[in-house]
């Protein structure tokens, strides 16, 4: 029998336990209401192979890292009105867009010429006894993923394998710092890629197929063909070039603007005078291929000298980009702006 201080004792130290699940409880909740109240955060779900970016409360992008996928992607990209701007194929494909190049998804990085293999091109849709011409680009590790002084830091390590992954000489080890960020009007990721040869001797060729890009959404393509309805898209370089005009061309930035939806936006990438053959040469295409490449060179310009990057094991290159995403039209004045930001960090 439990004497009266005994059981005075036991609902006391239930009122104790009770409490402290409360406190635990609020402290987990007051932690994630902290962190959505948060400009930008990160959620990790390692259990589905990514990384959530929020920006305000809303969905940004995603770093993806799917075994299906090839390389990792950042994958849909949202304007700050919430208009998607990717491209949806093939991952979640949408009425009447484009379905050629399975390759091109969302944003993402590689390059179509790394000791003979083909880092661009590579998707589900290559045939099984090709793949031995294909590299891959697998995930790893994620190192980092915090908010920081209101800015996403997301670090990742990743292999450039070929072959094939299961039984691959790894050739290059990436290690990639996102900085995710965001004012009023727009949202940017800085991606700082840092590639160190694991193998005796890389070589980059001179090759158009890279680096950085991004597949857009088919309101954001050029004009160009005989079925337009909803097609805006137009380009502008930090040299004045337009259109078309903006492909090979050397540019410390291009802007590619389109309206869908109502929606008028800017997309913009950026080059760093920190890259080899600062500024870079252009791989924008008019049927919605946007990228900066610092190592194709003769290939866009046979005046331009035949360029190709060796490293050898164990050195290191690092590549430094800006892409940025805006409401509205976005004027020269005003992306230099974010362009002296960008090279002043």
């Amino acid at each position: 029998m439990c004497s009266r201080s005994d059981v005075r004792d036991q609902n006391l130290n239930s009122m104790k336990k009770h409490f402290c699940i409360i406190l635990i409880a609020f402290c987990v909740a007051s932690s994630v209401q902290a962190q959505k109240s948060d400009p930008v955060y990160l959620k990790v779900r390692e259990d589905m192979d990514r990384v959530e970016v929020y920006m305000d409360g809303e969905l940004f992008t995603t770093y993806m890292f799917e075994a299906s996928l090839e390389k990792p992607v950042l994958y849909p990209v949202h304007a700050p009105d919430g208009t998607v701007v990717s491209r949806g194929f093939p991952i979640a494909p949408r009425e009447n867009e484009r379905v050629d190049h399975p390759h091109h998804v969302g944003l993402w990085f590689n390059f179509g010429d790394v000791n003979g293999y083909d880092f661009w091109n590579n998707s589900y849709a290559v045939p099984q006894e090709r793949k031995q011409d294909y590299g891959r680009i697998v995930h790893r590790t994620i190192q980092k993923a915090e908010t920081e002084e209101g800015k996403g830091i997301l670090k990742v390590k990743m292999d450039w394998l070929a072959p094939d992954n299961r039984q691959a000489q790894c050739l290059l080890e990436e290690n990639t710092t996102f900085i995710f960020s965001r004012n009023e009007g727009s949202r940017r990721v800085d991606r700082i890629t840092s590639l160190t040869a694991v193998a005796d001797e890389i070589v980059f060729t001179d090759n158009k197929e890279g680096m950085l890009a991004i597949r857009v959404d088919r309101a954001f393509e050029l004009p160009e063909g005989p079925d337009n309805e909803g097609v805006t898209g137009w380009y502008l370089n930090s040299e004045g070039d337009e259109g078309p005009d903006a492909w090979g061309k050397n540019a410390r930035w291009v802007r590619l603007t389109g309206t869908k939806e109502g929606s008028t936006c800017s997309l913009i990438l950026m080059d760093h005078p920190q890259n080899i053959n600062y500024p870079a040469c252009w791989h924008a295409r008019g049927y919605g291929l946007f990228s900066i490449n610092n190592l194709g060179r003769q290939v866009y310009n046979k005046d331009l000298e035949k360029f190709q990057l060796v490293l050898e094991k164990g050195e290191t290159f690092t590549f430094k980009h800006r892409f940025v995403v805006a409401t509205g039209s976005l004027l020269p004045g005003e992306i230099e702006a974010l362009f002296k930001d960008f090279i002043s960090e």
